[in-house]
């Protein structure tokens, strides 16, 4: 069976010959099956989110490749990618457009990639559709179609955007500590919502995290990244068995120092 992506010996440098000049990637090598639900921690600037924008296209890589689902995209622009990813970022106001209603939203999303002209009717079909899918979240939004966005609060809004990312059941959903910003019951609303889309749609996802018991809780994988590469990959009944301590000692052997990021060990 095929891979749904296969990062390939993948390296970033930014602000090369500078003072500044930071390696981000150095040499990641990932593959992930369908439907595979991986969840990435590692300390501050260890490649978490970097490894998603290499994927996403946000800027080239320096070396190796990036296959989804068979296709080579190393080389494609980001908004050539957008067919293959849906991406959730932590700040809930990015994926959404406010001054638009919910219904305006999801029709955006449900679009996206067609060619014919954009019609701005929503047929009832449509709307029926919308109204079945925000169902789904628990949260009374299909009876607010018509709430313009920029009045729903920010779980609200990041579990719309989930709901826009995976329309188009993408290759990939990438999400980006998207639960970072809101508070703790609403981040856990968010997540039961993510693990709820994910699995109906049978999606492949990658979702990097700074909490660690999130991270052992949700998907069938973890990886930790240290330095720009993966120093632990671990699935199953292994991953299902882990603690909190266990990554923190697993990274400490991989790293041969202490785990010196407060935020992570608070949550």
């Amino acid at each position: 069976m095929g891979y749904m992506l296969e990062i390939e010996n993948v390296y970033k440098t930014f602000n090369i010959g500078t003072i500044n000049e930071k390696v981000a990637l150095n040499g990641v090598e990932l593959k992930l099956s369908e439907r595979d639900f991986v969840t990435i921690i590692g300390g501050n600037g260890a490649g978490k989110s970097t490894t998603l924008n290499a994927i996403a296209g946000v800027w080239p890589v320096d070396k190796g490749r990036i296959i989804v689902n068979g296709t080579d995209i190393t080389r494609l622009p980001e908004h050539k990618r957008a067919n293959y990813l849906g991406r959730v970022f932590q700040d809930p106001m990015i994926g959404t457009a406010a001054t638009m209603s919910i219904e305006e939203n999801m029709a955006i999303a449900a679009r996206r990639g067609e060619h014919r002209g954009f019609r701005w009717g929503i047929s009832k079909k449509e709307r029926e559709e919308y109204k079945s899918r925000l169902k789904v979240l628990g949260l009374g939004l299909e009876e607010r179609l018509k709430s313009k966005v920029g009045l729903l609060s920010g779980g609200q809004r990041q579990a719309i955007t989930l709901l826009m990312a995976a329309l188009k059941k993408p290759k990939l959903l990438l999400l980006d500590e998207h639960t970072a910003a809101l508070d703790p019951k609403t981040a856990a609303k968010v997540l039961e919502i993510s693990d709820k889309i994910i699995a109906e749609n049978g999606l492949t996802a990658m979702m990097v995290t700074h909490n660690m018991k999130d991270a052992i809780a949700h998907g069938n994988r973890l990886i930790m990244m240290h330095e720009g590469r993966i120093i632990y990959d671990v699935s199953g009944e292994e991953k299902k068995k882990l603690s909190v301590a266990d990554l923190l000692a697993k990274f400490e052997e991989a790293s041969g120092g202490e785990f010196a990021n407060d935020r992570m060990l608070l949550t």
